[in-house]
């Protein structure tokens, strides 16, 4: 991988092979992966390439790794259960949105305790403006969910290759038809902002810390549960950024929607929390 993305040259690449070579630099070649140390300070050899010597940021990699695994796990689970149940009421609405829910459960206890389980850019800016994470984290944390999301997407246009019907029409990626672009807009900021806003509040009690899975998940499943016949629900742009720059088409041209939106709300979650949160909660 490091010899094939060696030279960063984002003009003519796929998006995926863009993502990698940002993921490279940043990720791997800044902090990188030692085969032998000596000390703090090790020469460090990466597929057979010399690097220069540095400081040894290991747990750094584990986080970034953990947010792609993570992100790639919702997406494939989330957006296949709409891409083979179908997301209409009465038919796959609630599978749908339990699926998405179960995928947080299953991963947060997972990877909670390698990089605290974001796998989504919407809840990496709330933790960025809450000083929970820094701000090198959070550009590390955001590359890495998106190229976990294209991963989860491609496997599932590698499903639909093998004869798997689609019953979304576009790889589960979210859409504006239902409600029209202002629409979208306003129903996104409002359910990130309950996402977002549960999840700031019982990561902030330790004595919860057994249960935030559950409650981040069934959150999440809740706010599907209202959002899908809306929108498909993303309240996550690294969810609808895979799925839309795989299937093109409309899902693509309004994308920005969705990346726009779950931000303002995240971020109003996370001023809103700051302004309300006790002294024990600091």
């Amino acid at each position: 991988m490091a010899k094939i993305f060696l030279h960063f040259q984002p003009y003519g690449k796929s998006v995926m092979a863009f993502c990698v070579e940002l993921w490279y630099y940043f990720c791997v070649r800044r902090y990188s992966f030692p085969l032998w140390q000596r000390d703090k300070r090790a020469v460090v050899l990466y597929d057979g390439l010399k690097m220069k010597e540095g400081f040894i940021m290991v747990g750094s990699i584990k986080k970034y790794v953990a947010e792609l695994i993570g992100t790639m796990i919702l997406v494939f689970m989330g957006c296949g259960s709409a891409v083979v149940l179908g997301c209409d009421i009465g038919g796959g609405h609630l599978a749908v949105a339990l699926t998405f829910g179960l995928a947080i459960v299953a991963t947060a206890y997972v990877i909670g305790n390698i990089s605290g389980c974001h796998i989504n850019p919407a809840v990496s800016l709330a933790m960025l403006i809450n000083k929970k994470i820094t701000s090198t984290d959070f550009i590390g944390y955001i590359i890495s969910q998106v190229i976990g999301a294209i991963i989860g997407a491609a496997l599932l246009k590698l499903l639909i290759s093998f004869g798997v019907s689609d019953m979304t029409g576009g790889l589960g990626s979210n859409g504006v038809a239902n409600v029209g672009v202002g629409g979208a807009i306003v129903v996104e900021i409002i359910l990130t902002f309950i996402f977002v806003f549960t999840i700031i509040g019982v990561t902030s009690d330790e004595s919860k810390g057994g249960v935030a899975g559950i409650v981040i998940g069934l959150t999440l499943a809740f706010v599907h549960i209202v959002g899908i016949p809306l929108t498909g629900t993303s309240v996550n742009p690294a969810r609808s950024l895979g799925p839309a720059l795989l299937a093109g088409g409309a899902a693509l041209a309004n994308v920005w929607v969705f990346i726009v939106a779950p931000l303002i709300g995240a971020a109003l979650a996370a001023i809103a929390f700051n302004q309300l949160k006790t002294p024990e909660q600091e």
